[in-house]
């Protein structure tokens, strides 16, 4: 059976104040919830982060890493050091990093491998741009990015790896893909997996993410493949991320058939 999950992705937002107060009421808020809680603050913030969800039910994602564990690589940071820092989870190749820093598929797969194998579980980022889905190319790019890393990786990786939708259009934009889109890509990708493993593909939890909200979030997660969201700029909300959380919390276990 698979467990629902909410990942709080804040990508390059707040202060010291902030992520304590943010922190502190998603902690106030949240004891009495039974899916997974992942927070992903910016990386200058994981150890305070850390220190605050100690001894919680929240868990800690960092929002990259390098996929070398040491070297002269100044300004990044290896999965290693993540691991060192409580981080169970490491977002990677979010469209922000595929279209403004250029990630390729084949940087995110390495990326991928170096933090599974270091203990640190991966959140894959996966989804087209709009003109891409305007030309009916949705699936072929989603093959495409999964491929690399099965590739490298293996799909049984995915038994432990989470993979998130996210059209890069609906990201930010206020527009969130419909349930039935979300539904068609996330069975897709639950099917590209069972051509090579029944068992990991319904193992695998597959996140939606882009312009998740409080109002929207019942139609998308209770989708059969849905199996939570990876969550933007609600994230720095204490009480809407909860009340998703809720959302997600009524949905927290999915069972083949």
């Amino acid at each position: 059976m698979r467990k629902s999950m909410i990942v709080g992705n804040w990508k390059m937002n707040g202060t010291k104040k902030q992520v304590d107060e943010l922190v502190k009421s998603i902690i106030a808020n949240s004891s009495d919830l039974s899916i997974d809680i992942v927070l992903s603050p910016p990386s200058i913030f994981i150890q305070q982060v850390s220190s605050l969800i100690d001894k919680t039910n929240l868990k800690l994602a960092a929002q990259n890493c390098h996929f070398a564990t040491t070297g002269a690589y100044t300004g990044e940071i290896s999965p290693y050091m993540i691991q060192e820092f409580g981080c169970k989870y490491v977002i990677l190749g979010h469209s922000e990093r595929r279209q403004l820093f250029a990630e390729s598929d084949e940087l995110i797969a390495k990326k991928f491998h170096a933090a599974y194998h270091v203990g640190v579980r991966p959140i894959l980022c996966i989804g087209e741009k709009l003109t891409e889905r305007e030309n009916g190319q949705t699936l072929q790019v989603i093959e495409q990015q999964l491929e690399e890393v099965i590739i490298i990786n293996g799909v049984e990786i995915f038994s432990e790896a989470i993979i998130a939708y996210e059209p890069v259009w609906a990201i930010g934009s206020g527009v969130s893909a419909t349930p039935s889109q979300v539904e068609e890509v996330h069975s897709y990708i639950r099917t590209r997996l069972a051509k090579q493993s029944a068992t990991v593909a319904e193992q695998a939890i597959i996140l939606y993410g882009g312009s998740v909200t409080e109002k929207n979030a019942k139609e998308l997660f209770c989708q059969l493949n849905v199996d939570g969201g990876l969550i933007g700029g609600a994230s720095l909300k204490a009480e809407e991320f909860i009340a998703i959380c809720r959302v997600a919390e009524t949905f927290r276990r999915r069972s083949k058939g």
